[in-house]
């Protein structure tokens, strides 16, 4: 029988490259996202190009909206495994200067949105033995000048992560965190500086090898296929030549 897992966040980045390696490890895949048509060609790909892939269900999802997280809970029947991957950074102002519209987005989909989608989802984790990956940031561990915003919701979804593990001990469920470091994908960057491409290209210039959406979506599938009773914190993830958020070796 073929585990299920929903990984929200998934119509790009991350979470599309979390989607295809799951169902490369043998799992229904539910792909939860804004963009129904990313995620109708996202399932036509992985139904087409994933040797031995299960199901794939797109299913239009958005974090911030509680009837949405209710369709998504009803569209579902079981659930072992909750990838809660959706979230991102609004822009790179000091706290002097912040816009608070950007810190109130950041904090309704980095935090909200994952305690709304695990709150509706858990009682079917729960029933199925499941385990909860949440995907922070180190900006949830290492603060960085301009950061501020993205920062304070990072580090909430790291205590969130953290309080569940604590408060679930009694349930067969695992909660594991995962923190990238720099990722270079095709949006995260463009989103933040408002679709300024120039901007948004600078965070990588003289980066040799950043990681990309596929080294994240391989943390993923190491710790929940990990043995029932191994429970993976957390890991940290960044590039060779990241020692931290703001400190980065450039060629």
């Amino acid at each position: 029988m073929r585990k299920t897992a929903i990984v929200t966040g998934a119509s790009s980045g991350i979470g599309a490259a979390t989607a295809k390696r799951l169902a490369a490890e043998g799992f229904n895949v539910v792909l939860a996202a804004r963009r129904r048509d990313r995620l109708d060609a996202l399932s036509k790909e992985i139904t087409e190009s994933v040797p031995g892939a299960g199901r794939v269900a797109p299913v239009t999802l958005d974090v911030t909206s509680q009837e949405s997280v209710d369709a998504l809970a009803a569209a579902v029947d079981t659930c072992h495994v909750l990838v809660n991957n959706a979230g991102g950074a609004v822009g790179l102002d000091s706290v002097a200067t912040a816009d608070l519209a950007d810190w109130q987005t950041m904090y309704d989909t980095n935090v909200l949105g994952l305690v709304r989608v695990t709150k509706a989802i858990l009682p079917k984790l729960i029933e199925s033995g499941g385990h909860v990956v949440n995907v922070t940031s180190l900006a949830a561990h290492v603060p960085y000048e301009g950061g501020g915003g993205y920062n304070a919701a990072k580090h909430a979804a790291y205590a969130v992560n953290d309080v569940m593990r604590l408060e679930l001990v009694a349930e067969p469920v695992r909660i594991t965190e995962i923190a990238p470091g720099m990722v270079k994908t095709e949006e995260f960057s463009l989103v933040r500086f408002r679709g300024d491409e120039e901007r948004a290209a600078k965070p990588y210039e003289g980066v040799p090898e950043p990681l990309v959406a596929e080294d994240v979506a391989d943390c993923v599938a190491w710790a929940v296929t990990r043995p029932p009773h191994v429970n993976i914190d957390r890991i940290d993830v960044q590039p060779r030549v990241q020692a931290a958020p703001y400190k980065l070796h450039r060629e």
